[in-house]
């Protein structure tokens, strides 16, 4: 294991990268930014990374949680994307085996649908040949009969036939945070939890940035060389304090959340809306399942985005097209997550749908690089690009010869150095747990699980359920506080664990317990527990805000 990366590391690191300026300073504390701190360090590069929220709370977490090519990207003619998501599936999938895994999608085709089934596998032959027909698994062309076997459940009628072609799902708020860890164990210096309130500018040129500790309250002046801007949505914001053109166009995506067996899904499909003709998922996660996503142009700020009653009926509508004996209500949704997706701003398109996933990255005079747009999937490829640009400053600068690459194609992300997790959860067998609880803990920290598995052996209550029928065990939410720098009750419970979805009504009454095991641990007063109780029902009321909307409208 690596050393201690918790609450008491934060706060050290908060000091160090206030001692002495570092070489670059990465604002943002996403999939991009940790994967350019991670780049960065493994360089030798002096970095700091700051977060204004938790890593990956602002958009990463929020995603399909998908490693995808991107088959839908076809239609718009993205051929380059497609080629680039598919090497990188490949990658993650090697480096990550725990975070990243197959997972084989059916895509059925109704009469009616903008998509014909020769069009459809048109494009799947051509996206198993961009993957160098390296694909997960090649597709193969289904027939009605076939479909139906696969999926009993989908709409028989005009059920014309189909598809089953192979990408990838992923942990998507664990495989930033395995960023941002093996940046730290590379030496980078990161903290959540620390915004940047404004650039700090010396003679016109940007030379570090004054950071506040949203915990204790204390802003330190963070000097550094060069300062990149990887805030996803809040981008233009940092970019752009005073005004000016902006630079993105920010699209909100909603998922809903229901028992799998109240939608009867046995694997995840594609699908066409036919309210819009809009590409979707259904994807199983455990005993839930997951629907999304929608799209629509961002109302508002990007740190209040949530699901609305007319989101959650547009994708309970699209799901009830395909499975019509589901007959899914709002009463099914157990919770719902909406994300921002920080497209590069194009003039030319109006349907955001069509606008380009690909990143830029844009050099302001005053000398701040900003990476723009983008894709969880080719987090890595950009962060390669942006940290190949900082190489090229470094050297103008001070005349130091930077390592051309890094080996983040190679060394596995924390947890990711054993590939076979079925061993890993043998061994967890072997110590007296369950094989369910057994498969979970190797399923979500990999080579790590066997310390995870200590701990909570070390103590009876901490090898018990946080919820009983579900596999988070207490341990893990110590574990998350010691070894994940997990600072707040919603830490805790939506992105370290995924409790807030798998059981949020149990979660709700456990909270104050949980917060109990927090007090301990990380020293909280009554004051502190009391705002993070409030936090957390915050979170909760806003992920089912919809029911008080559609309720509203109903009278």
């Amino acid at each position: 294991m690596d050393a201690p990366f918790s609450y008491l590391t934060r706060a050290a690191n908060l000091e160090a990268m206030a001692a002495e300026p570092v070489d670059l300073l990465v604002i943002g504390g996403g999939i991009t930014g940790a994967g350019i701190a991670r780049d960065a360090a493994m360089r030798g590069i002096r970095t700091a990374l700051v977060e204004m929220g938790d890593f990956a709370a602002g958009t990463s977490s929020r995603s399909s949680r998908l490693v995808h090519g991107g088959l839908r990207y076809l239609e718009h003619r993205h051929w380059k994307l497609v080629f680039e998501a598919c090497r990188e599936r490949r990658t993650l999938l090697r480096i990550a085996p725990h975070l990243v895994w197959p997972r084989s999608f059916l895509f059925p085709i109704h009469e009616g649908s903008r998509l014909s089934t020769w069009k459809l596998e048109a494009g799947l032959v051509l996206y198993d040949l961009l993957a160098l027909l390296r694909n997960v698994r090649l597709h193969r062309m289904l027939s009605k009969r076939a479909l139906l076997q696969a999926e009993p459940g989908l709409r028989p009628r005009g059920l014309k036939g189909g598809a089953r072609y192979f990408d990838a799902q992923c942990d998507d708020a664990r495989l930033t945070l395995a960023n941002v860890r093996d940046a730290h164990r590379h030496r980078a210096i990161v903290a959540n939890y620390a915004r940047a309130e404004r650039l700090e500018l010396a003679g016109g040129q940007v030379g570090g940035a004054q950071i506040t500790d949203l915990v204790t309250g204390i802003t330190r002046l963070v000097r550094a060389r060069i300062v990149v801007n990887a805030a996803g949505p809040w981008s233009d914001e940092v970019r752009l304090p005073d005004g000016g053109v902006p630079a993105l166009r920010c699209t909100k995506g909603v998922h809903i959340v229901v028992p799998k067996r109240a939608l009867g899904n046995h694997e995840a499909i594609t699908f066409i809306s036919p309210i819009d003709g809009r590409v979707m998922f259904i994807v199983p996660w455990g005993e839930l399942t997951y629907i999304g996503t929608t799209e629509s142009e961002l109302d508002g700020g990007p740190g209040e985005v949530r699901a609305s009653g007319e989101d959650v009926i547009y994708v309970l509508r699209s799901a009830n097209a395909l499975f019509p004996d589901a007959r899914l209500g709002p009463e099914d949704v157990l919770a719902t997550w909406a994300g921002v997706r920080p497209l590069v701003r194009q003039e030319d398109t109006t349907d955001p749908a069509a606008v380009s996933r690909e990143h830029v990255i844009i050099e302001s005079e005053n000398g701040l690089l900003s990476i723009v747009g983008g894709k969880l999937t080719t987090y890595r490829s950009m962060a390669a690009e942006m940290v190949d640009r900082i190489a090229h400053h470094l050297h103008e600068r001070d005349g130091r010869v930077v390592p051309a690459r890094a080996p983040t194609h190679r060394e596995p992300l924390p947890g990711g150095e054993s590939r076979d997790l079925d061993v890993v959860a043998t061994a967890a067998i072997t110590d007296g747990f369950s094989e369910t609880v057994a498969l979970h803990l190797a399923h979500t920290y990999g080579s790590e699980a066997p310390a995870v598995a200590r701990l909570a052996l070390s103590d009876p209550k901490l090898n018990e359920p946080v919820v009983p029928g579900h596999t988070t065990l207490w341990a893990e939410l110590l574990h998350a506080m010691r070894r994940e720098m997990a600072i707040t009750l919603s830490d805790l419970l939506i992105r370290r664990t995924h409790l807030f979805y798998a059981a949020p009504k149990a979660i709700l009454e456990m909270a104050p317990a949980i917060a109990d095991l927090a007090v301990r641990e990380m020293e909280w007063d009554d004051a502190r527990r009391e705002a993070e109780l409030a936090a957390y029902r915050y979170e909760v009321e806003r992920g089912t805000a919809f029911r008080h909307e559609l309720t509203e409208a109903a009278d």
